[in-house]
């Protein structure tokens, strides 16, 4: 079976090369053109780019793979099946009726469940139990193509956005191996998605890591996990930025015994205080390894953090240099 892979990040160029180790055939590869990346906004090649000229794969990388230019060189290429994976462009009808197999895309989620654009990191911020990878036979639709095989993973009870990727990396290897062995003896069955059960995974923007300490703090405590590394989750302490890396939901740090605070040497707001006085993002008690913070329904406990310009370092550390701007009573936010 010949293939055309088309693929950008890294969760692609692991799916081309666990297709390459298992003996298939790619005829060619498509990615994105090189482009300005990092700080340095130095001209990069993609991760599938790398890895495909490593292995002497021809590699194509038109601007609009819909031109008419690059789909007469595609048609050429006469490839039994194009693989998808993150690719970055909206293939057109035309180009997804040139192989004989159509193009199957993989697609980190358990579809119809989070279409779109980060699939990952929502199943962390969302509280799911499962997620998983989709092998699809791609329509014209984005994400709606009919269902041809699934993988499912379950998440850890400390899944980050980072630690999750890594684990549907490798599925989605394994997934698009075995269902590409699976379709050449034509022993897949596709199925329709149920249009009823869909949701959308919208693009994630640095914004939506501002901390909102009006929310439940296993909401928050969710958030923290899903866009570690990126965007990052950030509060302020004054007016400075202070990205929080690690954080536990904790019931209420007001009633805590007073065997219990001497023990911990924690400093806490005096337990005459109203609870329903205290303002979302007051901190409440803190002690030599953790800041507690106040949310809309019970209390966030701050374990990592990143001050502007510094390293990310634990709360211990933070506090010998930050101590005074991060006593109990003083707010975050």
């Amino acid at each position: 079976m010949k293939i055309v892979f088309m693929g950008t990040p890294d969760f692609a160029a692991h799916c081309l090369k666990m297709l390459l180790e298992a003996g298939h055939e790619v005829t060619a590869v498509y990615t994105q053109p090189d482009r300005p990346r990092g700080r340095g906004r130095e001209v990069q090649m993609s991760a599938v780019k790398v890895l495909a000229l490593h292995y002497g794969l021809p590699v194509y990388q038109p601007e609009r793979i819909r031109a008419k230019e690059a789909m007469e060189e595609l048609e050429k290429l006469s490839a039994d099946v194009f693989v998808v994976a993150a690719f970055g462009q909206i293939l057109s009808q035309e180009i997804l009726d040139m192989p004989r197999y159509g193009c199957i895309n993989v697609h980190a989620s358990l579809l119809p469940q989070y279409r779109g654009a980060a699939p990952i990191q929502w199943a962390v911020i969302n509280g799911d139990e499962y997620s998983g990878v989709t092998i699809q036979q791609m329509n014209a639709g984005v994400d709606t193509g009919d269902i041809l095989y699934t993988k499912q993973y379950r998440l850890k009870e400390d899944e980050t956005g980072d630690s999750l990727f890594e684990a549907l990396t490798e599925l989605g290897g394994q997934a698009v191996v075995e269902a590409l062995s699976f379709l050449e003896q034509g022993k897949l069955t596709p199925q329709p998605q149920d249009e009823e059960k869909a949701t959308y995974a919208g693009k994630l923007n640095k914004e939506m890591g501002r901390l909102d300490f009006t929310k439940p703090a296993p909401e928050l405590e969710r958030l923290v996990r899903g866009l570690n590394s990126w965007p990052g989750a950030y509060t302020f302490l004054g007016e400075k930025q202070l990205k929080i890396w690690k954080t536990q939901a904790v019931a209420d740090l007001l009633k805590m015994p007073q065997a219990v605070r001497e023990k911990t040497g924690a400093e806490t707001l005096t337990a005459s205080v109203n609870e329903s006085e205290i303002a979302p993002g007051t901190i409440i008690t803190r002690d030599s390894e953790s800041i507690t913070v106040a949310c809309g329904t019970g209390s966030l406990r701050i374990l990592e953090v990143q001050p502007a310009g510094k390293k990310r370092m634990s709360v211990k550390d933070f506090l010998l240099g930050y101590g005074k701007l991060a006593q109990p009573g003083m707010r975050l936010g």
